[in-house]
């Protein structure tokens, strides 16, 4: 049939020839007669016969509704008055190869074979609602036209093959809903054109192999709620923007404007979103579970939002009700999302929020090299996720804060030379976010904010509460905090092995060490002259990374200063407590009672304070207390001060007025040196002490031996009872 009428017809010739129009019910009439006379040609054996049409402009409407057509139809470079009518029909399959329609009406169409439009165009509608196709659908370079509406009506279409659509070009809806696609779905370098609505309505869609969009230019939201791919779903080098603009006032989680919606998208395989793909919207995947690698390297990632004016000041009046805690928007929406494998996005972009509050991730999560841009916002949410391995964020430009609190990583969270500046502000308080919270982590191996290729700085400071890391939190190199921040590093309550306090200039705010607990601490002048007051108490520490030598005097005293200028010169026991019992537990005794002795100097100071005329005596009490016996720590002194006693008692017994012997009888000979030290040591009783009275003056001096004696002696007995003991 195909072969009687002119070649190449033009189907959008505006006023088709006479010599190419066609009925369109001529197509069908005779079919069986001309079979039986001389047999429709055959594609290959076992095939059913072909009805072939090729250059004409079919008049009327070519209907097969209903009909049971055990034939193949091909139209090829035809022209359709009217929307050909396959609902309810069974056909051997349909090709449609170059054609122009109006539409297609196919709802419950069965066909045995390939349904095609290739390189076709549909200005209209086309309908395969509930249709049943036992080969594959194929869209190659069509193109199908319904602006403002939907364009490709496929809800709960059944296909045993594929969905073949490369370049396809669609401006309306595609939609399939609930369809059943067994083999694999290739959208690959296609148009797909629907602004502010659905670009693709994927709800409930079923692919049994690959979702294949690579180089798709997406104008719309594309939604695959709930759908599931046996395989994997690529959309490298895609670019989607204009997504559907409704927004849900009353869910604070709606993402107006998402370009990609893949809630609850099951992929058994992995999503690849990477290679020049970007998103002028959110991409949303909340509670999507993927069984492999999900890619975002090189990709592009915009909310979408309006570019937020910089704030002139930091006061409480910038924290309204009305402030956007989300910056410019989600860019990225991960909440409850589970992945089998790795979370990659090196060097990627994103303007807006990472939110991924509870995403798990059996592998690694890597932002390495990656730029982050939501000012005065958090530029990453990640609260309560859970990393199996890693999640490193190596050489990360950050504009905005990293809120990752409560996250469990296996091995490290990495930020090594990172930059996080201009943090996000509480919504209801006036006090800014840290650049980096972690707070109540648990990291299995080591918490790395250090300085590598670059810096790491953290404007914002880092918080660090109650975190649990296995191995070590290092912050060498780091710059932490700025003027304007109250807190440069807060690690109250942390668990750690080795901790590494050495950043290359002082934090510029407070610290806090509160209640921390480690192993091995390493540190720095630098660390210690931080511009605020470092909080020390209950800081425990066993070992210092560079021990001290028990001859390096000059090395306590220099701790010892950085301690007085942490705590701004306020008295606090525990610091010294800790130090000393650290050098105790390593066998340096001798400077833990060092620290000891400044520690109690630092009480007096402290108790002198506010005493009014008291104050002169206190200080002198401690003065004396510390020169005699070191406030009980040095009583070697004591037997010092037992000989000075003893020689100038001596001296004035020997020089005083003469004595006279108690006992006349005795005839004890005078020796005022004896006499001393009788008086002088309580234990020692050389006959001379009750033998001799001392009248006047001499009574007292004697009697103030005695009182010395017995105080310098018990404390040279408590010294040689804790060497005796060591």
């Amino acid at each position: 049939m195909g072969e009687e009428g002119p070649r190449r017809f033009d189907v959008f010739d505006p006023d088709p020839p006479r010599s190419h129009r066609l009925a369109a019910a001529e197509v069908l009439r005779g079919v069986g007669e001309q079979e039986a006379a001389w047999r429709l040609p055959r594609r290959r054996a076992g095939m059913p016969p072909v009805v072939r049409v090729a250059d004409r402009f079919l008049t009327g409407q070519l209907d097969l509704r209903a009909v049971e057509f055990p034939y193949l139809l091909e139209f090829v470079r035809c022209r359709f008055e009217e929307p050909p009518d396959l609902r309810q029909g069974k056909l051997a399959g349909i090709e449609f190869a170059g054609c122009r329609l109006p539409g297609l009406l196919g709802r419950n169409l069965s066909s045995a074979n390939e349904v095609s439009l290739e390189g076709s165009t549909v200005e209209g509608l086309v309908d395969l609602v509930d249709a049943d196709v036992a080969g594959s659908l194929t869209l190659r370079d069509a193109a199908l036209r319904a602006p403002g509406a939907i364009a490709f009506y496929a809800d709960r279409l059944t296909l045993a093959g594929g969905l073949i659509a490369q370049r396809v070009r669609v401006e309306g809806e595609l939609r399939m809903a609930g369809a059943r696609i067994g083999g694999y779905c290739n959208l690959g370098g296609g148009l797909l054109d629907n602004p502010s609505a659905y670009a693709v309505n994927g709800t409930g869609l079923h692919v049994g192999g690959n979702v294949l969009m690579n180089g798709c230019a997406l104008r719309g939201t594309v939604l695959f709620a709930g759908a599931r791919f046996s395989s994997a779903l690529t959309l490298r080098g895609a670019t989607a923007a204009d997504g559907r603009e409704d927004d849900d006032a009353l869910d604070p989680h709606s993402d107006p404007n998402a370009t990609l919606v893949f809630d609850r998208l099951t992929v058994d395989g992995d999503v690849q979103l990477d290679r020049g793909f970007s998103s002028a919207g959110a991409v949303r995947m909340v509670n999507a579970a993927l069984g492999g690698t999900l890619s975002l390297s090189g990709g592009v990632f915009d909310a979408g939002g309006p570019v937020v004016e910089e704030p002139t000041g930091y006061g409480r009046a910038l924290q309204t009700e009305t402030a956007e805690p989300t910056g410019f928007g989600r860019a990225l929406h991960l909440d409850g999302a589970q992945v089998g494998g790795d979370v990659i996005a090196r060097q990627a972009r994103v303007r807006g929020q990472v939110r991924m509050v509870d995403l798990q991730a059996r592998g690694s999560l890597i932002l390495d090299g990656s730029v982050l841009d939501n000012p005065r916002a958090d530029a990453v949410l990640g609260n309560r996720s859970r990393i199996g391995s890693n999640l490193t964020a190596r050489e990360v430009e950050v504009t905005g804060g990293l809120e990752l609190r409560g996250v469990h990583v296996g091995a490290n969270l990495d930020l090594r030379g990172s930059r996080v500046t201009r943090p996000g502000r509480y919504r209801h308080q006036a006090a800014g976010k840290p650049s980096l919270d972690v707070g109540g982590a648990v990291i299995g191996r080591d918490l790395i904010c250090a300085g590598g290729a670059k810096e790491f700085v953290a404007h914002g400071g880092v918080r660090a509460r109650r975190a649990q890391v296995g191995r070590m939190a290092t912050f060498a190199g780091a710059v932490l905090g700025d003027k304007l921040n109250a807190h440069a590093l807060n690690l109250l309550g942390m668990q750690v092995q080795e901790l590494v306090l050495t950043p290359v200039t002082p934090p510029r705010g407070d610290v806090t060490l509160r209640q921390v607990r480690c192993t091995s601490l390493d540190d720095n002048e630098n660390f210690w002259g931080a511009t605020g007051r470092i909080d020390l108490e209950e800081f425990r520490y066993d070992s210092l990374r560079h021990p001290i030598d028990l001859r390096d005097d000059e090395e306590v005293d220099r701790r010892l200063r950085w301690l007085r200028q942490a705590m701004r010169r306020t008295y606090r026991p525990s610091p010294y407590d800790q130090f000393a019992e650290m050098l105790r537990a390593s066998g340096n005794d001798e400077h833990a009672a060092m620290v000891l002795v400044e520690k109690q100097r630092l009480r007096y100071r402290a108790m002198a304070e506010g005493r009014g005329w008291l104050r002169p005596l206190v200080l002198v009490w401690s003065w004396l207390q510390r020169a005699m016996v070191g406030y009980g720590y040095r009583p070697a002194r004591a037997v010092a001060w037992l000989v000075v006693t003893w020689l100038l008692g001596s001296l004035w017994f020997a020089s005083g007025p003469a004595l006279r012997e108690i006992n006349e009888q005795d005839h004890l000979p005078w020796n005022p040196w004896l006499f001393t030290i009788d008086l002088v040591v309580p234990i020692v009783d050389f006959g001379n002490k009750n033998r001799w009275q001392t009248p006047g003056v001499s009574q007292w001096i004697a009697s103030g031996l005695i009182v010395l004696g017995w105080v310098l002696a018990t404390t040279v007995a408590a010294g040689l009872t804790r060497a005796l003991k060591r």
